[in-house]
């Protein structure tokens, strides 16, 4: 049930297997990530990025910038809705090439071994859920004329001034589009700053950058009620007694919940949390014999990739026949993830609080960077206003295995993904000392941090790597 990235990849890894198969979807192929959600935000992502880069170009010697190129928002939404149908298309394909039947409309159980759709009932001996999760709006007066995270991809033009409350990566990542893409952008977040459960040296720069950039960061806000006025134009009121007036547009990106009203889950006796989400054991298995559930409807790891995984590998378990899969099953440890934040987050394992919670104080060894890339070495201006990356390396025990990789910084996305590797495969500070360093790289800076080649010394409070472009 459900034809997102989780449910297709079970899908078509069972039919594989000689399964027969049916997907039941009632809206576009590909779920959130493809349609609202990882594909066209990184679209508007590298819109924004370029942006940058046109910015940019007078530091390279490049004359009358000033009158360069203007970014056109609808001609950029149609080419991003027509690459979204493009992919819906060949879902629908490698769903059909797989030999898997798509079943058209919306599931809801008929018993702990059947679902209907429309008036049709369908029998299965393994049922896997795998609908996701829908947007939050709060409940507050005048909230009809605000959109959420998917209305943000139906906006045929650019606001010019723009209202983004919440604290969470959909919140600091549409924001870092509107406001880099010349929309006056204020950040309404409800504590001290945005992504406050993340490693501080991740949201401390953030915050610093996002303001650096221009855009207005409101802590302690909480939105009471939106009026609208005569002139067409928003008004926010938060709590504390305060207005904020003239917007083009109010986005709410207050969280997500899981999507599962339609599906009748008390017929077949399905056990959930008080939060909506299914509960499953480790094999993915629900308190129903047979019936299972992945993704973001059970709220372990909501990416895209990991409900991928975790459907293939469920797949595998239920349908190879091979006793290696016997006890098939995702690992939900060590995920990387990023932030297509401005700039840009990647984060894998452990902060430094959940570190030093976890084991004692001196068993925890902790390494950090903080340097200019070298991207914007030869721009005029003091060291000190150039846009920062950071790095951190958390790890642990005599050998110091990393359990933690922070980074904020121009190309950290790409960075983590290799890393991630060494990570997930047990990496300790020396293994990654023993890697000679690219030069001149950013990455490199996970394979230089003080003091190299040292095991056991304490790091220093702060290194500033004048290689990597400190200068």
């Amino acid at each position: 049930i459900g034809g997102g990235s989780g449910g297709i990849a079970s899908a078509r890894r069972a039919a594989m297997y000689g399964a027969k198969v049916g997907v039941v979807e009632r809206q576009a192929l590909g779920g959130t990530c493809v349609n609202v959600g990882c594909v066209p935000k990184k679209v508007m992502f590298n819109a924004a990025m370029v942006n940058e880069m046109i910015s940019a170009a007078k530091e390279y010697g490049f004359d009358n910038c000033d009158n360069g190129p203007k970014f056109n928002w609808a001609t950029i939404k149609d080419m991003r809705d027509f690459y979204v149908k493009r992919l819906n298309g060949i879902y629908s394909r490698n769903l059909e090439n797989s030999g898997v039947t798509l079943i058209e409309g919306l599931a809801s159980f008929d018993g702990s071994n059947s679902v209907k759709v429309g008036d049709t009932t369908y029998t299965a001996d393994h049922i896997n859920i795998a609908v996701g999760g829908k947007t939050v709006m709060p409940a507050i007066p005048g909230i009809e004329h605000c959109i959420d995270s998917d209305g943000f991809f139906l906006l045929e033009e650019q606001p010019k001034k723009v209202a983004v409350i919440g604290a969470g990566y959909i919140a600091v990542e549409l924001a870092g589009i509107f406001q880099e893409l010349g929309s006056a952008t204020s950040l309404f977040v409800r504590g001290d700053k945005a992504l406050r459960r993340f490693d501080p040296i991740l949201s401390e720069n953030l915050d610093t950058a996002m303001k650096k950039a221009g855009m207005a960061v409101v802590p302690g806000s909480t939105p009471k009620a939106v009026t609208k006025a005569d002139d067409g134009t928003l008004s926010l009121e938060l709590e504390n007694g305060d207005v904020h007036s003239g917007f083009d547009s109010i986005m709410m990106a207050v969280g997500r919940e899981p999507l599962i009203a339609p599906l009748a889950l008390d017929v077949a006796g399905i056990d959930t949390k008080p939060s909506g989400q299914i509960i499953v054991n480790e094999y993915q298995e629900t308190s129903v014999k047979g019936v299972y559930a992945l993704g973001d409807v059970c709220g372990d790891v909501e990416l895209t990739p990991m409900a991928i995984a975790a459907g293939r590998r469920l797949a595998d378990r239920l349908f190879s026949g091979d006793e290696k899969h016997a006890h098939a099953k995702a690992d939900y440890t060590n995920v990387p993830t990023v932030v297509f934040s401005h700039p840009v987050i990647g984060t894998m394992g452990l902060t430094e609080q959940e570190a030093r919670e976890k084991w004692p104080e001196d068993e925890i060894f902790v390494y950090t960077s903080t340097f200019v890339n070298l991207f914007y070495g030869p721009w005029k201006m003091e060291p000190s206003e150039k846009p920062k990356t950071a790095y951190k390396l958390i790890c642990h025990g005599a050998d110091e295995q990393v359990v933690g990789m922070h980074l904020i910084g121009m190309g950290s996305d790409e960075v983590l993904q290799g890393f991630g590797v060494a990570m997930k495969m047990g990496a300790t500070k020396a293994d990654f000392d023993a890697c000679v360093a690219i030069h001149p790289t950013a990455g490199e800076e996970f394979v230089t941090l003080a003091p190299w080649g040292l095991p056991g010394r304490s790091p220093p409070k702060q290194v500033m790597n004048l290689a990597a472009g400190d200068a």
